[in-house]
């Protein structure tokens, strides 16, 4: 039983110099994280973009979700390290945050361009 106390009280004060130390909150990403590949915007869509250019952009923004699928999973399992100091966890917040904006504006170009496209062909009709 003393064993276990002693062992339970040395775990609790390295816990508290860990916690005391710096760099147990600085943001960095962990080295799990780290391998992580954040995929690359697709290509610009064309001003007044054809449906052809639309159907291109369409099927590059599925490789591009498909390829944040990855990274997303990728940094939830490096989120699982118990190593992981709350400065880690930070970054891996701040790292999948960020891919989701960067999907999100992705998503927005190209519905401005799909109803630019409408639009022109509205105006064609018309």
């Amino acid at each position: 039983m003393k064993i276990v106390l002693v062992l339970a009280a040395a775990l609790l004060v390295s816990t508290v110099y860990a916690q005391d130390d710096p760099e147990y909150f600085d943001v960095v990403l962990p080295d799990g994280a780290q391998k992580c590949v954040l995929p690359a915007s697709p290509d610009k869509i064309p001003d007044e973009a054809s449906l052809d250019d639309l159907k291109v952009a369409k099927a590059q923004i599925g490789e591009f979700q498909a390829s944040m699928m990855e990274f997303r999973g990728c940094l939830e399992a490096a989120d699982g390290d118990p190593d992981n100091t709350p400065g880690n966890k930070q970054a891996i917040v701040n790292s999948y945050n960020y891919s989701v904006e960067m999907e999100e504006r992705v998503a927005n170009r190209f519905n401005e361009a799909v109803r630019d496209y409408k639009a022109r062909q509205a105006a064609a009709k018309g």
